[in-house]
């Protein structure tokens, strides 16, 4: 029996709500474009309910209940949280592929990342404690001083739809365990796992209000919550257009934001380097998550002396890879996520061809798939800087390639975007690979290898790829504002004035 997909309301204060205006729309499935169930649409009135309810969640007995228990309070929900995830491992990673259209081999990954990530956290919830009133060394001796690292207070968590519970997890995690109170508003094209972890929640007794989850458009609830007075702080994950407007709408109120926004990587391939091993990289880093990675290494630089070569080569490994329903046993690559996503990624690659580039490989549907939003791995080459396919986040898998005969040249290229989020360099001189690595401006680079990410290590951008950084001990700074607490320890008179008394 096919799994269903569960009917849920949205999550505000602990329990399933209706929302106000009681509005629903439906969820496609990508692979099959068949409606497979409805998510329901928060507008502004169900934001200021959640906001309400997350700011009871922080006062509740004094802040004990929460955001002032200790890290090891907060850590016990953490882990009851990674061990449901766990538990329901394989439903989650099916409805994750259904709904966004990722793989399933991908999606169960992910579905093990996001327990990894909440017991990760909780790990650094419990260490919070110890670093508490942490000594600063002073000049004076007459004072002395420590800090206190204290939740920043309600968070606005706005997450996109290519890593849907993942995604979703980076932010939420670190916020529950700096002791924040979060209201998430995942992508409306792949919401259904959001949905399930608010469930999970309700099962393990996470206080009210401490998390709630809502569904809906952009404009409709992501605008309202971005530009709430009553929320704290707002972290964001996705396109760089919309990251502007968020900040925009936070400036208002000067209210801190953090943004991993759009990519435009590059993947550096030196001469050195054993051809199928760079190839397959090379594939993962672009078509990973049917190419739809912020981080996506999607602007190949090989070297001259073996571009032909290898160029040939990538191409035989990317007719390798298997296009299917992401349900299907050994699928590699799956639907684009939404028709709409579908028809820009079509467009990308025939502006291309006007423009005067070559479609090397792919481009087009899959003949053996009649329905769904799929597209071939793409290659495309003969193409020049000043192209769109060069320039623009494509989000789809499509590889654009150049070749270089220099390493200045090469990072010259690398370098020649607004973007900077992730880089990759492939040679067997580690000394070049370490020298490169300086010198490419992104937040991320990878040395032999595309795409790895772990929840110990930071992740972020630089350029109009966003500020901040997620993940590691950086995600939990994130969450978390300092207080400086100065205490004068001498029982001289300060003594700056003169002392009526001695008059």
């Amino acid at each position: 029996m096919a799994l269903q997909v569960p009917s849920r309301q949205l999550f505000i204060d602990g329990e399933w709500r209706e929302p106000v205006l009681k509005n629903r729309f439906p969820i496609v499935n990508p692979a099959t474009e068949q409606i497979i169930g409805d998510i329901p649409a928060a507008t502004s009135e169900d934001v200021d309910l959640a906001v309400a309810a997350a700011r009871r969640a922080l006062s509740r007995n004094k802040g004990k209940d929460w955001a002032s228990a200790s890290g090891a309070v907060r850590a016990k929900y953490l882990r009851a949280i990674a061990a449901k995830i766990t538990e329901r491992k394989t439903e989650l990673g099916k409805l994750e592929a259904m709904d966004c259209g990722k793989p399933l081999d991908e999606a169960v990954w992910d579905i093990e990342d996001v327990a990894g990530c909440f017991e990760y956290y909780a790990d650094l919830a419990e260490g919070l404690d110890a670093k508490q009133k942490a000594a600063v060394s002073l000049p004076m001796e007459t004072f002395k001083s420590y800090v206190l690292k204290e939740p920043i207070g309600v968070v606005g968590l706005i997450t996109p739809w290519n890593y849907p519970l993942l995604m979703a997890t980076w932010k939420v995690a670190p916020a529950l365990a700096a002791g924040c109170a979060a209201i998430l508003k995942p992508s409306e094209l792949a919401s259904i796992t959001c949905l399930e972890l608010a469930e999970v929640c309700r099962e393990v007794g996470l206080p009210p209000g401490v998390l709630n989850i809502l569904t809906g458009l952009g404009p409709e609830a992501g605008a309202p919550l971005a530009s709430h007075p009553n929320v704290d702080k707002i972290a964001f994950t996705g396109s760089t257009t919309t990251g502007s407007k968020i900040m925009t709408a936070a400036a208002q109120m000067v209210k801190p934001v953090s943004l991993e926004l759009g990519g435009k990587s590059p993947i550096i391939v030196f001469e050195d380097v054993d051809l199928d091993k760079a190839a397959e990289w090379t594939a993962f880093g672009c078509f990973w998550t049917n190419g739809q990675i912020c981080s996506a290494t999607s602007r190949l630089i090989v070297h001259e002396k073996i571009a032909k070569e290898f160029v040939d080569r990538l191409v035989k490994w990317t007719k390798n890879i298997k296009i299917s329903d992401p349900l299907e046993e050994g699928c590699r690559l799956g639907p684009i996520v939404s028709g709409g996503q579908y028809e820009k990624v079509l467009k990308f690659i025939s502006t291309a061809k006007s423009e005067g580039a070559t479609i090397l490989s792919g481009g087009v549907r899959p003949e053996h798939l009649k329905k769904g939003f799929f597209v071939e791995p793409t290659i495309i080459t003969d193409v020049t800087t000043s192209m769109q396919i060069w320039r623009e986040e494509v989000f789809g898998p499509v590889l654009c390639v150049k070749t270089f005969s220099t390493e200045e040249e090469a990072l010259e290229l690398a370098n020649d975007t607004h973007y900077g989020l992730g880089a990759a360099v492939i040679s067997n001189d580690l000394e070049r690979c370490d020298r490169v690595s300086k010198e490419l401006q992104a937040g991320i680079v990878w040395i032999n290898c595309s795409q790895p990410c772990f929840c110990q290590a930071p992740w972020g951008g630089n350029k109009r790829s966003g500020f901040g950084r997620e993940l590691g001990e950086w995600g939990l700074e994130n969450y978390l504002s300092v207080k400086q607490v100065t205490q004068y320890i001498s029982d001289e008179p300060w003594g700056w004035y003169s002392s009526p008394s001695k008059l």
